[in-house]
């Protein structure tokens, strides 16, 4: 068994900027993983976004807390905590924070397909 959480000593060791709106940290990885890319937490300040961007891989977003809108290619939702967003490899996304206070988000990716990375260009 393997615990973690977003504080857990191996995870602050990955803390990073997010798509410049919000602060993330991995909490599992591929060290842990076999069959997910990652597990990763992000804290988004309210009025912040996680600016809109396209990643190769499938995602979903998991609000813990907090209320924002979430954009999926043409699509726009507000979502609450407990709301999940799936998010298909190759689609533009953007999430920002509408509340007065932190949201905080789950981010579990799968992995890159092979067929994906011969289309994306990555080894």
């Amino acid at each position: 068994m393997i615990v973690r959480n977003f504080d857990h000593p191996e995870a602050v060791q990955t803390t990073y900027q997010a798509h410049g709106g919000g602060v993330a940290r991995m909490i599992l990885d591929t060290r842990h993983l076999r069959d997910v890319m990652f597990l990763a937490g992000c804290v988004i300040p309210p009025g912040q976004t996680l600016e809109g961007h396209v990643d190769p891989m499938e995602e979903i977003y998991f609000l813990l807390s907090g209320r924002a809108t979430m954009k999926v290619d043409d699509e726009t939702a507000e979502i609450g905590p407990g709301d999940a967003v799936w998010i298909p490899q190759g689609s533009w996304h953007e999430l920002t924070n509408i509340g007065e206070e932190n949201c905080f988000l789950g981010v579990i990716a799968a992995p890159i397909r092979e067929e994906v990375k011969a289309e994306w260009g990555i080894d």
